[in-house]
Order: C-alpha cells, then structure tokens, then sequence
C-alpha cells in the first residue's frame, strides 16, 4: 500500500524520535563524493546495493527510489549544498508503519585528502515502527559501509 508521509524539514534531522548516523572515511574528494550523491542519481545502482533504480524528477527537485526489498520512495530534495551537503525527506512510501523519514549525507574533507561521509537516517512513527527502526540499525550500517567502499572504488575507477 502506498502512502503519504508527513512532510518534514531539516529540523526533523536533529528532531526525530530515531535518528541512526554512521560515517566512513573515503579517498575521493568532497567535490566527488558530493557529485555522485546528489547529481548522478541514477548512478546510485552502481554503488549502492541496495538500490535498484534512482531516478532524477521535477527537474532535480525531488527523486525517485526503488530498493532490492521492494520498497518505493518518492522523495524531496531539502538541501542540496554543494560538496557539503544532501538532505531529502520521503514524501510517498509502501513501506508500512513510519510517518516521516528523511535522510541527510554530510560530507568533510579530510587533512591528506579524502573526504569523512556521515549519513543521518531521521524517522517517526508508532512504537512498532520505531522499533522495528532501531533494530535494523546493524543492517542499515552494514548497508551503508558497503555503499561507501563501492562509491570509493567507483570515484576511483573514474
């Protein structure tokens, strides 16, 4: 069942009931890293296992996402700072239970080169749903460090 999720903002980032954040250390610059993140979305498939399709729409405002366990997210961009920064909340999902999502990559560099990636998974929901969050946080951790050494390999390979 598709559903419409509460529209937040980036307060909703430091705000929300769960909020699992992980970091990685990466070789490629800020400027690179950055540019996969938010400006090839499609080449999202390449990296991130995951995802199954990620498609730019209404001209970069907003994505749409297909994950390998079937979820659908239809998403807004809430910040798009160039080499810093990528937020997006989750306007439209099949996923069940949660009532707003929103994710934020933040991304540094790093004294020598290479870039700190931190990624903020932002949630709300009933208790269940919150639950079922926090217990996945192995998982989405396990997820996003793959993500990260595959987008380093990717950036490097050119």
């Amino acid at each position: 069942m598709v559903r419409r999720l509460r529209p937040v903002g980036l307060d909703f980032l430091r705000s929300a009931p769960v909020r699992p954040a992980f970091t990685a250390a990466l070789s490629a610059s800020p400027r690179a890293v950055y540019r996969a993140l938010a400006e090839d979305v499609p080449g999202w498939v390449r990296w991130f296992g995951a995802v199954t399709e990620a498609v730019p729409v209404r001209d970069g405002a907003g994505r749409d996402v297909r994950l390998r366990i079937g979820v659908r997210f239809e998403e807004t961009i809430l910040a798009a700072d160039a080499f810093t920064r990528y937020a997006y909340r989750v306007d439209v999902t099949n996923a069940p239970g949660i009532t707003a999502l929103a994710e934020e990559w933040w991304i540094e560099a790093v004294a020598g080169g290479g870039s700190r990636v931190r990624w903020t998974f932002a949630v709300d929901g009933p208790p269940a749903a919150l639950a079922v969050t926090r217990a996945a946080r192995p998982g989405l951790h396990r997820s996003f460090r793959g993500a990260m050494r595959a987008l380093d390999r990717t950036l490097a390979a050119g």
